[in-house]
């Protein structure tokens, strides 16, 4: 197969690879504008190397020409979570999208691999847009925590290295890493609720330092500079308190200072009508 003929056959998996992250990305982005707890903390993608897809076909005996019938995994996305209970959030998610057909799962987090490996694999049916028209692929969908994609990206880089015959005694080692991940994993779900409490404070806060910081710079612009500096001085004050009370008073007055400006700024207009 000529290198030229790799490339068209790939291309369509590049584009799918890209807006499958984009958009699982953009499920990220509203679940933090929201002020709510995203289950995806980060999305990766790949498509499958050449010397990959022919190691595969020659290991299942596909031909050339089945090799997109055959292979699920040629465009490949990675979804990861903080928590176990975070991947049947995303699974489902998953299912109920209108952009893609779920044909196959396989849990590998109740069904671990004797290898210790845990994920969870979805196949799905994806239509992308090219010159030549519609192009309907395949690819797989990878979900599992963090823990789960350290180890996972350890024992793909030595099965990559001894060709699927790693020493025995790396394999225990190995193995004896999977139970701590999972001991891990187990751990990080017992104290999960205070974790997210942790984490959706500090989102909340940032929100709020953000809104702050466009009513001054709005304020800014219509309003005295010499006042303006004042407030934002004193929002810099009160931020190196650390006391989100404090920090949320403020935001209400400066609200109430930008809607008085607001109010005025109408009148005139009205005025000079």
């Amino acid at each position: 197969m000529e290198i030229q003929l790799w490339r068209q056959i790939l291309s369509p998996y590049e584009l799918a690879v890209r807006e499958l992250t984009t958009k699982f990305n953009h499920v990220i982005r509203e679940h933090r504008e929201k002020g709510l707890y995203s289950p995806i903390e980060h999305v990766s993608g790949r498509v499958k190397a050449v010397p990959s897809i022919l190691d595969k076909l020659q290991k299942k005996k596909i031909t050339l020409d089945r090799m997109e019938e055959e292979i699920d995994d040629i465009a490949g996305i990675r979804i990861t979570c903080q928590f176990v209970e975070d991947i049947e959030k995303v699974v489902e998610l998953v299912r109920k999208r209108s952009d893609m057909e779920v044909i196959r799962e396989k849990d590998y987090i109740h069904n671990t691999k004797p290898s210790g490996y845990r994920s969870y694999h979805m196949i799905v049916n994806y239509q992308v847009e090219t010159l030549q028209g519609p192009k309907p692929l395949r690819a797989e969908i990878q979900i599992r925590t963090l823990a789960m994609d350290f180890w996972a990206t350890i024992e793909h880089s030595l099965q990559y290295k001894y060709k699927a015959n790693i020493p025995e005694h790396i394999r225990e080692r190995l193995s004896n890493a999977a139970n701590a991940i999972l001991a891990l994993d187990k751990e990080m779900s017992s104290v999960r609720s205070e974790i997210m409490d942790a984490q959706n404070s500090s989102i909340s806060q940032l929100k709020l330092v953000e809104d702050i910081l466009n009513n001054i710079e709005n304020l800014y612009r219509i309003s005295n500079k010499r006042e303006v500096n004042k407030i934002q001085d004193e929002f810099y004050r009160i931020y190196q308190m650390h006391d989100i009370t404090k920090l949320k008073q403020f935001h209400r007055q400066l609200d109430i200072i930008s809607e008085g400006y607001r109010a005025q700024a109408v009148t005139v207009d009205l005025e000079e009508q």
